[in-house]
């Protein structure tokens, strides 16, 4: 199959005007595939040659102008069209294409729980061509209808309000089937087409004159009715606060939140039916921290209706306009309109890691990288990444503070004014910025997304009469307008705010202070800018004995944040950064920071970082931490950070018989009892342990026997420390083609663990040549998550690095799996020298 590239696009661009899609999909034909007619209106500005992409089962027929097509000329992906006059032009093409189990095109599913199908659209970078043909490129915008035929008891979702027009009769079958057509679309790009099918349970509401809806599959309808009013009130509140900002209206006719299984990312902007992962309808107790991911994830996707959908980017290089502003929107809007006010606190401690992290690898690029930097669909894939996500959330946060809200949402607006139901890039946005403010916005945009790696800030502070003088050493080359926070250390030995500088960095300046040295000195308090944030030597040894006295979340989330960063380059021993957690977790307040440092501390520390003779006492270290937040929450006063502390106990468990005692008696001795999700991660650790087997896996599924449950018995039974249980499970990853994408990553999960090295040893360099075949055959969805879960992290030597680097010499390495272990491969050195320093 044939990558579309940036210079096709152009010249395709230039020739073609696609004005409409009329789509009939026919979905009761089986389990493995489903009938597509597409008929294509379009007009050419002049005369030539050009192709339509698909990706067919089989192609039926093809006619353009009502003259046939030959199918024998379908080449890989493409449909050449030659000869086309100046002029309209009709193609209709008809395909019986194929079900998809990993996600991508037209993903289908049946539920364990009962029995019901559910199939659901994933029209993203090229996945449309297996549904129906499409000019695929985003600047080829168009109207879309659907036209689908579904078994009698299902219901249909599209882009447009949908509406069932009749049965299907005469059928030989008899089956009654129901005939659906959505409403059209405004113009649209092709990957934002959508189709949801199946029994939903919905929940419709109206709001401000439009109908909202959620769905899901019947299963869980219990759990959505139970968070209906949540989701709900965080979108309409979100809606409602959008319109405040922005001068143009929501442009579409209706609002669908589809809960679906299976989901790859965490959600899709689909104009007007917008898709979610089915974990976000929780079946099992959570953390208010998780309820607001779920609701800044909401706000993210509606942020898209103007930030992707409305205006949407020419090609795929200035992915950024749409993932970065959505990311910034989604946080500040859920924040102002909602009561999820700590949003910030969360980003600083668990999202802009991932945009670190990202930065300091050998695949980082720009935010907006140079067009060239991004030649095809395939190279565009890789950049939807913590770059394009959090470090852009991050430059834009940057530029609010710089510019002020005024001018920035000014420049928005008029963005959308002069770009609506159209394509815009880098500059669009910019020339709009900059007709609001005398700023260089110009020169910002250059410096802060063009540029790649993190600027590191250090304070230099010298005593002088009656003060002090601070000086921001920066190593980097972007300007930062960042807060420098202050305190001193009370007569109860806490600490209190003194001052809140104001400094741009950087500058020639040297910041004269009265008075004593404080006790903290904390460059980039408030977290409004992007860079490593160094502490001075008084400030760390404040910080390691002080840290949860320091006031306000979002202040101790950065110096969190900074104490990471110096384990990660090799300035602080992961011990330290232990024993620092061990000392402040258990005084915490802010449960996202409960479940950041937690998280680092478990998977980075001792995953990775720490000697493997150093495990065992680490572990112990965590159950401390985990017994103390118990301890604390005895009286129900914090639930979700008795839950936190709960899993972090099970996770730590190097012995199982307190496990196996709350698994036997169905509670948590003072806590929860265990739902679903604590039985499954008990049993996990437990498999882990080798204190149960088969027998108790299946019963438990026996007791669960959703897709939830599917996955934990997965993910249980890779665990297991025995050669066959191992044997078994590789071969499920690597050869059995049938498995879903949820199946592949629950299993991939539990088969490495850092207890049975010597066990899977023999494994580790099979991962390379068996992932490389892996993808090649099933696509890029299972080879990206072939590269994220299974790869053998575990295995922090020499010899796991050397196999990983001649795997990357192989040329029939996937992109999407090239990227992932590149990436897997950088961390795995930075670990190999966090444990030599």
């Amino acid at each position: 199959m044939s990558a579309l590239t940036r210079n096709e696009a152009q010249l395709r661009a230039q020739l073609l005007d696609v004005h409409h899609y009329a789509v009939a999909l026919d979905l009761t034909g089986g389990d493995d595939t489903f009938e597509s007619t597409t008929v294509i209106r379009f007009t050419a500005r002049t005369a030539a040659d050009t192709f339509v992409e698909l990706k067919p089962d089989e192609l039926h027929s093809a006619e353009l102008d009502g003259s046939p097509l030959d199918p024998d000329s379908l080449a890989g992906n493409r449909l050449p069209l030659t000869g086309l006059g100046e002029g309209p032009h009709e193609l209709r093409i008809a395909t019986r294409m194929r079900y998809s189990r990993t996600g991508e095109g037209l993903h289908r599913f049946t539920d364990p729980a009962d029995g019901e199908t559910y199939v659901y659209t994933q029209m993203f970078m090229d996945d449309i061509q297996r549904v129906f043909p499409a000019f695929d490129q985003p600047d080829l915008k168009a109207v879309f209808e659907f036209t689908v035929t579904a078994p009698a008891h299902w219901t249909v979702l599209a882009n447009g309000i949908t509406e069932r027009i009749g049965d299907r009769t005469g059928h030989p079958s008899g089956d009654g089937a129901g005939i659906w057509k959505s409403a059209p679309t405004p113009v649209i790009s092709t990957y934002l087409a959508a189709v949801a099918a199946g029994p939903w349970h919905s929940i419709r509401t109206e709001h401000a004159g439009l109908p909202f809806g959620i769905h899901c599959r019947q299963s869980l309808a219990p759990h959505l009715d139970a968070d209906a009013e949540e989701i709900l009130s965080v979108t309409t509140d979100c809606y409602d606060r959008y319109h405040e900002k922005f001068s143009e209206p929501y442009p579409f006719d209706s609002y669908d939140q589809a809960f679906v299984p299976e989901f790859n990312a965490g959600a899709m902007e689909n104009p007007g039916l917008v898709t979610f992962r089915d974990e976000f309808v929780f079946r099992s107790a959570v953390t208010d921290t998780e309820r607001q991911t779920r609701a800044m994830v909401i706000a993210h996707e509606m942020a898209h209706m103007w930030f992707g959908d409305l205006v949407t980017l020419r090609w795929w290089d200035d992915i950024w306009l749409n993932e970065s502003f959505a990311e910034y929107m989604g946080y500040q809007t859920l924040t102002e309109a909602t009561r999820f006010t700590g949003t910030w606190t969360e980003f600083g401690v668990n999202r802009k890691s991932w945009g670190y992290d990202a930065d300091q690898r050998p695949t980082t690029h720009p935010v907006a990288p140079d067009p060239d930097a991004v030649p095809d669909t395939a190279s565009a894939l890789l950049n939807f990444d913590g770059i394009s996500y959090a470090k852009g959330a991050s430059a834009l946060r940057q530029l609010v503070a710089w510019l002020g809200e005024k001018d920035f949402l000014a420049g928005i607006n008029t963005h959308f004014t002069r770009h609506k139901f159209a394509n815009a890039s880098l500059a669009d946005f910019v020339e709009s910025l900059a007709a609001h403010t005398d700023r260089d916005v110009h020169a910002w945009a250059d410096i802060w997304l063009r540029t790649t790696g993190i600027d590191t800030l250090t304070p230099r502070i010298e005593e002088s009469h009656g003060g002090w003088t601070l000086t921001v050493d920066h190593h980097g080359t972007r300007p930062h307008h960042i807060a420098v926070g202050l305190y001193d250390r009370d007569p109860d030995n806490t600490l209190e705010p003194r001052e809140l500088l104001t400094v741009d960095v950087p500058s020639e300046e040297i910041v004269s202070v009265s008075g004593p040295r404080p006790a903290l000195l904390l460059l980039n308090d408030g977290d409004l800018s992007y860079a490593k944030v160094r502490l001075d030597d008084t400030s760390l040894e404040t910080a390691l004995r002080k840290l949860s006295a320091v006031p306000g979340p979002l202040t101790r989330a950065v110096v969190w944040n900074s104490l990471r960063d110096m384990v990660r380059d090799g300035e602080l021993e992961p011990a330290a950064y232990l024993a620092t957690a061990g000392a402040h977790l258990p005084q915490e307040a802010d449960l996202a920071i409960v479940q950041g440092v937690l998280a680092f501390a478990r998977h980075h520390i001792i995953d990775r970082y720490l000697a493997p003779e150093d495990r065992t006492e680490a572990l112990a270290t965590l159950t401390l931490i985990a017994r103390s937040l118990l301890r604390r929450t005895e009286d129900g006063s914090d639930p979700g950070l008795r839950l936190a502390a709960v899993r972090a106990h099970i996770d730590a468990a190097t012995q199982p018989d307190t496990l196996a005692a709350w698994l036997e008696d169905d509670t948590v001795p003072g806590g929860p009892e265990l739902d679903p999700e604590l039985r499954w991660r008990i049993l996990a650790r437990l498999s882990v342990l080798g204190a149960v087997g088969e027998r108790e896996i299946d019963a438990a599924l026996a007791a669960d026997p959703s897709a939830t449950g599917e996955e934990g018995a997965a993910r249980c039974r890779a665990a297991l420390p025995t050669t066959e249980a191992k044997a078994a499970a590789w071969e499920r990853l690597f050869h059995d083609d049938s498995l879903s994408n949820y199946l592949f990553s629950a299993t991939a999960q539990g088969f490495w663990q850092p207890e049975q090295a010597d066990l899977v040893r023999d494994y580790v360099p099979r991962f390379y040549t068996d992932a490389i075949a892996l993808g090649a055959r099933r696509g890029p969805a299972i080879a990206e998550a072939a590269g994220r879960y299974a790869f053998p992290g575990h295995a922090v030597d020499e010899d796991n690095l050397e196999a990983g680097h001649t795997a990357l010499t192989d040329p029939s390495i996937v992109p999407a799996l090239r990227r992932k272990l590149v990436d897997q491969l950088d961390d795995l050195a930075r670990a190999l020298r966090v444990r030599a320093s």
